[in-house]
């Protein structure tokens, strides 16, 4: 008597699945060969406000700063730090940075007054009372920048039918197993993610690492307060200028995220909120990024189909990962990681992908959130300690 695998037509939709995986990790080895870092040209060069809202003094927070410090920037510039506690000890780093550089115009703007939800936008609304220049930049707490950023972001932002810049980011790892693989995340797969949604036509991201914009546009879209209750303020600005009519451009430069988780609950925490926040905003392109986990379906079509000529998917999907491993890092000249990390953090991934589809609630900073259906946020109390 003839007996049939119950789980056969399920192994066979993870091959198919897996085998496109495959086809987008060399799609996106291909693509990442286009990236070239040009040098930047003359442009405007506009006065600028940095608008750098922090929350708690994280690992390296000194030199993360002080990188936007040391532009090599004609224009004046004036960089507004901002913090909601007054016993906030990212106080003491800013105060720190202005004894450091006294020919510089940085100012710390320390206001607890609360506008809604998103506690990062009420930060911003604070500080940009105090912005003095025509052009803002915001940028996360933990990104660290080279010298000629100002100009390559200005220049961007120069072009025609330009209304908001944003920029590329890879890992930058502290110390630590957690703290690698966060980094091995976004290098891994947000880079290929953005390559690919590029060339299809799909990346809708602005992304906190970088957002210019100027004054007069964010007027036009009703100012940060526009932004008060979405989860993805970022994301948000940047779907608000595009049905202003202009476009969001990419500078060709890439700065570095510091990653500083330092235990499994960290990196969990960080990684789930990120999923849950992409597939509330872009719940279409969420699910049909299955398709990146080619490794992790190839492994499940093994278990359930059992060993058979098609096994060797898993072999093909491994070979496939670490090619685009290796074309990233030589590509964008991203920090060497260990050949089994790629495979590690594909698996972790999937779960992390898994996972994110259980449950609406998001962690940020020591808070919980509830997420409603239109990405807009509601408190829901403080994490336990």
């Amino acid at each position: 008597m003839l007996i049939v695998n119950p789980f056969a037509w399920v192994s066979v939709a993870c091959y198919v699945t897996a085998a496109v995986g495959c086809v987008y990790a060399l799609a996106a080895a291909w693509l990442a060969r286009g990236f070239e870092r040009s040098p930047p040209r003359c442009g405007s060069a506009a006065p600028v406000t940095i608008l750098k809202p922090l929350h708690g003094a994280e690992p390296g927070l000194y030199d993360h700063l002080a990188s936007f410090c040391v532009q090599d920037y004609p224009a004046p510039r004036q960089i507004v730090f901002g913090v909601q506690d007054p016993t906030d000890p990212a106080i003491s780093v800013v105060r720190q940075l202005i004894a450091d550089f006294p020919g510089l115009d940085l100012e710390l703007v320390i206001n607890s007054r609360r506008h809604g939800t998103n506690r990062k936008v009420s930060n911003l609304i604070n500080m940009a009372l105090q912005a003095r220049h025509g052009v803002l930049v915001l940028s996360d707490s933990d990104i660290v920048v080279e010298p000629d950023y100002l100009t390559n972001i200005t220049n961007a932002l120069d072009e025609p039918g330009v209304g908001i810049v944003t920029c590329l980011y890879r890992g930058m790892a502290t110390s630590g197993l957690y703290a690698r693989l966060a980094a091995a995340g976004i290098d891994h797969h947000f880079l290929p993610g953005v390559l690919v949604g590029n060339a299809l036509d799909r990346a809708r991201g602005c992304f906190g690492s970088t957002i210019a914009i100027r004054k007069e546009t964010l007027a036009l879209i009703g100012g940060f307060e526009s932004l008060l209750e979405q989860l993805a303020d970022d994301y948000a600005m940047g779907e608000m200028v595009r049905r202003a009519g202009f476009t969001v451009a990419i500078a060709p430069i890439m700065v570095a995220h510091a990653c500083t988780e330092r235990s499994a609950r960290d990196l969990l925490r960080h990684e789930l909120r990120w999923a849950r926040t992409i597939r509330f905003v872009d719940a279409a392109g969420f699910v049909g990024s299955a398709v990146t986990h080619a490794l992790p379906f190839a492994v499940l079509g093994a278990l359930l189909g059992g060993f058979t000529p098609a096994s060797l998917m898993v072999l093909v999907a491994l070979a496939c990962r670490l090619l685009l491993q290796i074309r990233l890092e030589r590509a964008f000249g991203l920090d060497d990681s260990p050949l089994w990390m790629g495979p590690l953090r594909d698996m972790l991934s999937f779960a992390i992908f898994v996972a994110s589809f259980f449950g609406r609630e998001v962690d940020w900073r020591g808070h919980r959130y509830e997420v409603r259906a239109d990405s807009t946020l509601v408190y829901a109390g403080e994490l336990e300690s």
